[in-house]
């Protein structure tokens, strides 16, 4: 499986690509249905160049996103998207609810961009370009696709930390809440110990640690 960035590497690329008159274009041309809207024949040509063709194949956004809600539904999220995965938007004011589609290469708490086949300034959904947007979050009303095979890439590129000494250079923050953790035996990891008889295959993302220590700060392992 690529990485996001491979993932995203191959959109990039196309950035700057015009269908042809009658809607005519590369992406259509190689799904098999050419001359039409093409935004999810983008994303799925994406994906195969790169190697990881989705496991449901389909020109529609709504049918892409009801498949993997039947099918794989922790893979479908309002929250924390993976770059290279696929969004779904629905604006405002269409008659459906899966208007366009594209590839997330970031957002803030405001806006989210995107990397989209068959968009322009003039027609968000059907625009004839391949181009990189930023829209409001409000606007754009985001749903995200996370295949399996990314985010299981996605966790194998998250930094991991097992000692004490890697948590206190990397996140002193969490110390006292890891240390306390260890003392009640709550944390144990698999038996390694360093020279302090401590766990030293804790195995805790930064993610894990910041849930400890809200959950420690709201009194949930006691004094």
């Amino acid at each position: 499986m690529p990485t996001s960035d491979e993932i995203l590497a191959v959109a990039a690329r196309e950035i700057g690509y015009h269908e042809k008159p009658g809607k005519r274009n590369k992406y259509g041309e190689w799904y098999g249905m050419d001359g039409a809207a093409w935004c999810m024949e983008f994303v799925q040509w994406v994906y195969h160049q790169a190697g990881a063709d989705l496991p449901y194949k389909t020109a529609s956004c709504g049918d892409l996103l009801s498949w993997y809600r039947r099918n794989q539904p922790e893979c479908v999220t309002k929250t924390k998207p993976v770059r290279g995965c696929i969004v779904i938007f629905d604006f405002p004011g269409t008659d459906y609810a899966t208007d366009h589609t594209g590839l997330f290469v970031s957002k803030t708490d405001l806006k989210i961009t995107t990397i989209d086949g068959n968009t322009s300034n003039a027609s968000e959904g059907n625009g004839g370009w391949v181009q990189r947007r930023t829209r409001s979050l409000g606007y754009a009303n985001p749903t995200y696709i996370i295949p399996r095979e990314l985010q299981n890439k996605e966790d194998e590129n998250v930094k991991r930390y097992n000692t004490m000494k890697e948590i206190s250079d990397a996140a002193p923050w969490a110390t006292e809440t890891v240390a306390k953790l260890i003392d009640k035996k709550i944390i144990q990891g698999g038996g390694v110990r360093d020279a302090n008889g401590r766990p030293a295959d804790m195995n805790l993302s930064e993610d894990m640690l910041r849930l400890l220590v809200w959950n420690d700060r709201a009194g949930a392992y006691g004094r």
